[in-house]
């Protein structure tokens, strides 16, 4: 799979790099910036195939397929996610990774929203409007001769 990533949004910084791919616990949602809840609303679009890429030196690179806007003439590429945030959604256990494609020099796993959720309750079920009675029938006697 070839991926054309626009690298000048986000660029590693050095120390920065986290090649451990288990989630931590949960953290509270008041840490993530409005960049981490951009990409979680991206990540959590089952429209828009979202992946990270490991490269064999450990960089991490995180990106989706943007539509073509027609209006706009835009897109029809992958973009890139901050890779530093969507780490920290990862960390939060807010995303997970799906099977791994593995590649000579890289890695690439497909990113999906975390299914953590509490479950709603079970509805109950609708009482009837108005019970339903029985109507009696008449029992027939059966002459023998």
């Amino acid at each position: 799979m070839l991926f054309t990533v626009n690298q000048t949004q986000d660029r590693p910084r050095a120390g920065r790099m986290n090649t451990g791919l288990r989630a931590a616990p949960a953290l509270s949602s008041a840490s993530l910036g409005t960049a981490g809840t951009d990409a979680l609303r991206i990540i959590s679009d089952p429209r828009t195939p979202t992946f990270v890429t490991v490269y064999a030196n450990g960089r991490r690179r995180y990106s989706y397929w943007r539509p073509l806007d027609s209006t706009t003439g835009q897109g029809g590429c992958y973009a890139a996610l901050p890779t530093g945030d969507c780490d920290a959604l990862h960390e939060a256990g807010k995303i997970e990774l799906g099977n791994p494609v593995v590649d000579a020099n890289r890695t690439t796993y497909r990113v999906s929203a975390s299914s953590t959720r509490a479950t709603p309750p079970a509805r109950a079920l609708a009482a009837p409007l108005r019970p339903v009675r029985e109507r009696a029938r008449p029992v027939r006697a059966v002459r023998v001769a």
